[in-house]
């Protein structure tokens, strides 16, 4: 029997799950839509990584990132639970021990981790504004006509990019629409598009930060052959673009669920097992907190949103 260990990143906008042995191979992955519903999205998530799990498996370890990592860790009894830059960094550093510098573009935000001998010493994430991301780039690409696989493509046969002000949603898709109302070919948009894209996230996130190569670029965007093209003529380095890039972060906790094993087997049977949660306003004191209290087969197991802590 194979020892192996699951990593599950459930962002915003996608859900990935990968699925490790002891070398850190990869033996499976899924990457699924979270669709507003975390815990629906890990179930369908964890129902397709079964159908190709070898027989030889046995999971070890789980390992949740993400914004709803507390939520899933509780959900899947994980036995580690940490951020999206840890889990980033350590998925990377698995495969390129010397990088220094890891460029992500999610679907709703982008960070930047700079590390030096193997150490994070710095890292950013982008404020509110989604400007840049992976959802403004699929609205922009169905704005235009376009399938958002093919984005990038479209950005390549550009000759002159146009301007576009990509700082805020707003401005962007303004700017957007009137570039094409005027009569910019639409190559030529697209590519401008995917060139802000790029300037905004060295203005805003990237700001202030020294960016040195090894330079690698994660995150679902980084397929954006575009976005990938005008980041390596901004910076004037090679950017590398690991085929499992939109990974990551699942194979970073994934690696670190392995490393934390806590000698016992863990059972991906959710068909069972009841996953509620349940909001209330607790008038007990002057704080009203708004709490959320999470159940797992009817039973208590966590609940969140405590100022005073009674709960």
């Amino acid at each position: 029997m194979r020892n192996c260990y699951l990593g599950v990143d459930i962002g915003s906008i996608s859900t990935k799950g990968v699925i490790i042995d002891e070398e850190n191979n990869i033996i499976t992955s899924c990457y699924i839509w979270t669709e507003g519903n975390p815990v629906k999205a890990v179930r369908n998530l964890i129902r397709n990584i079964k159908e190709e799990i070898p027989e030889d498996c046995v999971i070890k370890g789980i390992g949740t990132t993400g914004s709803a990592r507390k939520l899933i860790g509780l959900m899947l009894k994980a036995n580690i639970v940490k951020n999206e830059i840890t889990a980033h960094a350590v998925g990377t550093l698995t495969f390129y021990p010397n990088v220094r510098t890891i460029l992500e573009i999610g679907g709703q935000d982008s960070k930047i981790i700079l590390i030096r001998n193997g150490i994070i010493t710095n890292y950013a994430m982008n404020t509110l504004c989604a400007a840049g991301t992976g959802s403004f780039l699929s609205s922009q690409a169905k704005r235009l006509g376009l399938d958002v696989n093919e984005f990038g493509k479209y950005a390549l046969k550009s000759k002159n990019p146009v301007k576009i002000a990509a700082r805020c949603t707003v401005f962007a898709e303004s700017d957007l629409v009137h570039k094409a109302q005027v009569g910019y070919p639409k190559e030529d948009i697209v590519a401008g598009l995917c060139k802000s894209i790029v300037l905004n996230y060295l203005n805003n996130v990237g700001k202030g930060k020294k960016i040195e190569a090894p330079i690698i670029f994660q995150g679902g965007v980084s397929k954006n052959e575009g976005v990938v093209k005008y980041f390596k003529e901004v910076l004037n380095e090679d950017i590398i673009v690991d085929k499992n890039s939109h990974l990551m972060g699942a194979i970073g906790i994934a690696v670190l669920a392995r490393k934390n094993k806590v000698g016992k087997t863990y059972s991906l049977e959710l068909s069972n097992v009841k996953f509620d949660t349940k909001a209330m306003e607790c008038t007990r004191c002057s704080n009203n907190c708004e709490l959320l209290k999470i159940y797992r087969n009817n039973e208590l197991v966590d609940s969140w949103g405590s100022k005073c802590g009674k709960y």
